[in-house]
């Protein structure tokens, strides 16, 4: 038959991981060869503190930007599917109800450890633009609270990187649906190897340009490790385990803070971007536990790929006598102009205003909490404790999100975790700057921001992931991710036109307002999805005419 000759290179990659491991290895090997390279320039500015500001390019590090361009394009090759374009419309016919009623099992939690840290490694990214934008303000003179005399607002470095993560949360969520959970994952971790020289840049734009793509690799991972966590865990496991995954955003925070307060004295802020070639580099080394989805597999025609699959999940496809119209409808007009018609319409802008509440409240009052917690007069190593206790303290909250969204259901949980968190940051803007002398204020306030929003993204993704028909899943938990974001794009614009850092209670009700309507938008709209079988969420989705 000749869709099993087409699929017969598919089944290999499945057993191999990869659909040509020569391409992918040899590119893995020039990218790291190629950051390397960028290390001995690094080394040498020690004696003035690891400034690099002014230096020029050598030699070595020209080689090495060579070399991680072509290891890329070897990468991408030999990540990509050759059949990755294939769409079998009979696939709608075909059911994984068993994978959704299996018990957990040593393969899930595998996969399940390997996203978690793949969640820490991508949100450490955004998290260290609060914790290097002092350090980068004072080396190259940029305006900020610290230094107002500066001519170029230090929020261009941020701006630029959070630009990234919309790029590539869109990107991704297209890159998802086309070539896979799996290749779009691994494509993402080398980013985060390869844009760690941004540590090693000695110009400030060229900071700003790896920023950005940093930003595009860190932008991408996270709406495809919900997707995948969606496809693969058993339906009553499902919600809570991706919440708890998604919840390690406050883990990722207390990391980072850590990290800053120990290393950063020393070897300044570049240390926390070349971090980024070890964490990177441990995320390919765990490929081996990363399956394709199941669905996924499904959905592009390669049952005997997704069989393989489910085996290791306690599985098996089964056939339907139903014809799944509306999902195929929507497959059939597949670009992100499908999230914005109906039946989908409504989760849509549900997710839109929860996203951009998130965003700017990450972007806006969590990102500048460390600069501001100076301008209140705390040292930078301080006020990077100050942060790092406040985030260790509330990850329970990260726990109890998790548990309310097994047990209440994601809608309760959404309106809960949204509205009590945009009513935290209200009590910023009474206390206002009372909280430079109330150090103990403060750290209770500070508790509920810097882990409420790692359970508002995490609930809102996991959300997405579930809501949105496979098809397409890969671009709405993309889009989810990509709305978080443009919160962030908009008040870093702000910021940048205003040419100075906003107070920390300016931030606060920038964000309470959105985070609050987003509460009262998901007591109207949205199934519940709590431990159903995502084909079940889909059909009622598509049955109901909002």
């Amino acid at each position: 038959m000749s869709g099993t000759a087409r699929g017969a290179p598919a089944r290999s990659t499945v057993n191999r991981g990869f659909e040509h491991p020569l391409a992918f290895w040899t590119g893995t090997l020039a990218c790291t060869a190629g950051v390397l390279l960028h290390l001995p320039m690094y080394v040498s500015a020690r004696s003035m503190g690891y400034h690099m500001n002014g230096m020029r390019p050598d030699t070595p590090m020209i080689v090495g930007m060579v070399l991680i361009g072509a290891g890329l394009l070897a990468v991408l090759y030999g990540l990509v599917p050759r059949n990755g374009k294939e769409i079998r419309r009979s696939s709608a016919r075909i059911r994984i109800r068993t994978l959704d009623d299996a018990p957990i099992r040593s393969q899930h939690v595998a996969l399940l450890i390997v996203l978690a840290i793949a969640v820490t490694i991508d949100v450490m990214k955004p998290t260290t633009l609060s914790f290097v934008a002092p350090g980068v303000a004072q080396e190259y003179g940029l305006k900020s609270p610290m230094n107002p005399h500066g001519h170029i607002p230090v929020s261009w470095l941020p701006l630029a990187g959070i630009t990234g993560t919309v790029i590539g949360s869109l990107l991704w969520g297209w890159l998802g649906d086309r070539i896979g959970r799996r290749a779009s994952l691994l494509f993402a971790g080398m980013l985060f190897v390869t844009t760690s020289i941004c540590g090693a840049m000695p110009g400030f734009i060229w900071n700003l340009v790896m920023c950005m793509l940093m930003g595009i690799g860190a932008g991408g991972m996270l709406p495809i490790t919900f997707t995948l966590l969606a496809e693969t865990v058993p339906a009553r496991h499902r919600g809570w385990l991706m919440v708890l995954i998604g919840g390690d955003i406050a883990g990722a925070y207390v990391i980072t803070s850590w990290l800053a307060a120990e290393l950063t004295p020393t070897y300044s802020w570049r240390i926390l971007w070349l971090l980024g070639l070890p964490t990177g580099l441990l995320f390919i080394a765990l490929n081996r536990w990363i399956p394709e989805s199941p669905r996924f597999l499904l959905a592009r025609g390669r049952r005997e790929d997704a069989e393989e699959v489910l085996a290791r999940y306690g599985a098996v496809a089964e056939e339907s006598d139903e014809q799944e119209s509306a999902v195929r409808e929507a497959v059939d007009r597949g670009s992100y102009l499908t999230l914005l018609r109906r039946p989908l319409l409504w989760p849509t802008v549900a997710i839109t205003i929860l996203g951009l509440g998130a965003g700017l409240m990450t972007f806006g009052f969590q990102l500048w909490v460390p600069t501001n917690l100076q301008h209140l007069g705390y040292s930078e190593v301080n006020s990077d404790y100050v942060v790092r206790n406040s985030a260790l303290i509330g990850l329970p909250l990260t726990v109890l999100a998790a548990w309310m969204y097994g047990v209440w259901g994601s809608r309760k949980t959404l309106v809960t975790v949204s509205g009590i968190t945009g009513l935290t940051l209200i009590g910023f803007i009474l206390a206002g700057d009372a909280l430079a002398e109330d150090h103990l204020l403060l750290s209770i306030l500070l508790v509920v921001p810097l882990s409420g929003v790692s359970s508002v993204v995490a609930v809102m993704a996991g959300y997405a992931a579930e809501v949105y028909p496979t098809l397409v899943r890969s671009r709405g938990t993309g889009f989810a991710a990509g709305m978080t974001k443009i919160g962030g794009v908009l008040i870093l614009s702000l910021t940048v036109a205003a040419a100075t850092v906003p107070s920390i209670g300016t931030t606060a009700a920038i964000g309470a307002v959105p985070l609050l309507l987003a509460a009262l938008v998901f007591l109207r709209v949205g199934p519940e999805t709590r431990a159903r079988g995502l084909e079940d969420i889909h059909r009622e989705l598509m049955s109901s005419r909002p």
